[in-house]
């Protein structure tokens, strides 16, 4: 019997040794993901220390025990994340819990990191009590949709633009998905 390598691929919980890892991932999808909805200035002053040193914040000091970052790893190296919290939207019902945050590495997509990661979202927004979960997703991300949809996520009617610099001149519109944590998928398989 021949011994076959194992892939060395996982989903944990981030330490603070990892944000800077996170904050380029973050800019290399950023740049990947936003190209065609932003302008080539706002691009250019994307800065993954800047994202690393916010999410070192994130990691080290998080504002409750429901909120959490989660890396995926390649054989030790960030190749995503993923940040789960109480939903803080207006209408958020006390069980809403949100993924603010969710990218792959553009160089690391289609080898099954984003499946991964969401599995242990949901896992994790079930761990802490939340019975439906919340992403926002960019009008236009149809990846990121595509990739959702067919999982379980539905656009739930809700929606908003973020003004990126404050004076309304750089503006993303956002619609929010939804789905219900309630059940577990791997429970229901034959």
């Amino acid at each position: 019997m021949s011994e076959q390598p194992v892939a060395d691929r996982s989903v944990r919980l981030a330490w603070a040794a990892d944000t800077e890892a996170v904050g380029e991932v973050q800019a290399r999808a950023w740049r990947g993901s936003y190209a065609e909805l932003l302008p080539a200035a706002v691009l250019d002053d994307i800065d993954a220390a800047a994202f690393g040193a916010a999410w070192r914040r994130a990691v080290v000091s998080p504002p409750t025990a429901r909120h959490r970052v989660l890396v995926a790893l390649e054989a030790g190296r960030v190749v995503g994340f993923a940040a789960t919290a109480p939903s803080e939207d207006p209408d958020a019902h006390p069980t809403d819990g949100e993924v603010v945050a969710f990218h792959i590495d553009p160089e690391a997509l289609g080898e099954g990191h984003g499946s991964r990661l969401m599995a242990a979202v949901a896992d994790t927004l079930r761990a802490d009590g939340f019975t439906r979960g919340r992403i926002w997703l960019v009008v236009g991300d149809d990846a990121l949709r595509g990739f959702l949809e067919p999982a379980g996520w539905a656009p739930d009617t809700a929606h908003r633009t973020l003004d990126l610099t404050g004076d309304g001149t750089t503006t993303l519109r956002q619609v929010r998905l939804h789905t219900d944590l309630t059940s577990d998928p791997a429970e229901e398989a034959p």
